[in-house]
């Protein structure tokens, strides 16, 4: 019984079997109780050894199969005072640290990051990503960051590094000078500079990020609805021609619908009766009928399309403005913005023109009074 007793206060192995994706510190459990000397230390693959005495920093072992003896245990060795051939149990506090990497980690801005964009101006971004952690100094990684925490997780160091990199990357997103639109094709490259700029200070934790990437910049829900509109209006391109373009197909899409099946007749007809007109020649002259005249049908009659105004473009303020309709030429002549003198362009011109030599805006200056002589 006693010798039973005197072999359940000594330790003899000291081993950490990890069966967790999470924990990055594990205490092993020597509490009342103390290592034997000569006990077998066992550190595997993927993690490191903190030996740690009467709160100081001892030893650090790597992977490999350690007899703890004083030959192989210099530092806690001179902390114990140890003479040459010293025989007795000892007692520390022994960490575990895995130095694997951990994975998957997420990362995002809470806050948007106002910078100044060089085609729209000040913008708010957001953005986030994923990162991958590993400790490469156990030491550093115990004193500055875990302390006593028997079981410590990568939960609770990545939220300050969420910080580090957060504020790194606001910091270079807004000297960077990259246009928003430009930003998805440089995740890459900015990703590198994030991780190069934040590894000084993840060092210092003991701590190095090997795997950093920007999975999306985005802008503010607004500010994107804009730009799709934008876009829309770049690809609908001449609006005269789209409106024409509209127009037909609404007129197709009402001949397919029961209800307007006498419209989409005289359509047709309207249609046939341009081709009729076409195959008479330039004389007018149409061909014999080879089957007796019929009474003639009523046809519905097809309106022309209704024409569309011409679109205009002004420089006003050293700056081209526009497309003004002929409505908003007036109010900008009331105004005093449009003058004679201003240069004007719409579609179908090589050059700018001043609006008075154009006639359709010359003719919004017509009822007006010439200007006072001078003198």
């Amino acid at each position: 019984m006693v010798l039973d007793f005197l072999t359940g206060e000594f330790i003899d192995v000291i081993e950490w079997v990890d069966d967790t994706r999470d924990t990055m510190v594990w205490r092993y459990e020597t509490r009342g109780r103390a290592i034997k000397y000569g006990a077998k230390l066992t550190v595997r693959e993927g993690q490191a050894a903190v030996f740690v005495h009467e709160g100081q920093l001892a030893d650090v072992f790597t992977p490999g199969l350690y007899m703890l003896e004083t030959n192989n245990m210099p530092v806690l060795t001179r902390l114990q005072h140890w003479d040459h051939g010293f025989r007795s149990p000892f007692k520390s506090e022994v960490y575990f640290v895995s130095t694997t990497r951990f994975n998957d980690l997420k990362w995002g801005t809470r806050n948007p990051i106002i910078t100044r964009d060089p085609e729209f101006g000040p913008v708010r971004l957001r953005a986030f990503g994923t990162y991958s952690m590993r400790v490469t100094d156990p030491g550093v990684f115990m004193t500055e960051i875990v302390g006593t925490d028997g079981e410590f997780t990568s939960d609770e160091i990545s939220l300050q590094l969420r910080n580090v990199i957060v504020q790194e990357f606001s910091r270079m997103i807004a000297g960077s000078g990259i246009p928003v639109l430009d930003m998805a094709a440089n995740t890459a490259d900015l990703g590198r500079i994030v991780a190069t700029a934040i590894a000084p200070t993840i060092a210092q934790y003991g701590l190095t990020l090997p795997e950093f990437y920007i999975e999306n910049i985005s802008l503010p829900d607004e500010v994107e609805k804009m730009l799709d509109k934008r876009t829309s209006m770049g690809i609908v391109g001449d609006l005269n021609k789209f409106g024409q373009y509209a127009q037909a197909e609404s007129m197709l899409n009402a001949s397919t619908r029961d209800g307007a099946m006498g419209a989409g007749l005289g359509a047709g007809m309207g249609a046939a009766m341009g081709m009729a007109g076409a195959m008479r020649g330039p004389w007018g002259a149409t061909p014999p009928a080879t089957n007796p005249p019929q009474a003639p049908q009523p046809a519905a009659a097809t309106p022309p399309p209704i024409p569309s105004e011409p679109l205009w473009h002004l420089a006003l303020d050293g700056a081209a403005s526009g497309p003004f309709t002929r409505a908003q030429l007036e109010a900008l002549r009331d105004q005093g913005r449009l003058t004679r003198d201003t240069l004007a362009w719409t579609e179908g011109q090589e050059n700018w023109q001043r609006a008075d030599d154009q006639p359709a805006l010359a003719a919004l200056f017509s009822a007006l009074p010439p200007p006072l002589p001078q003198g």
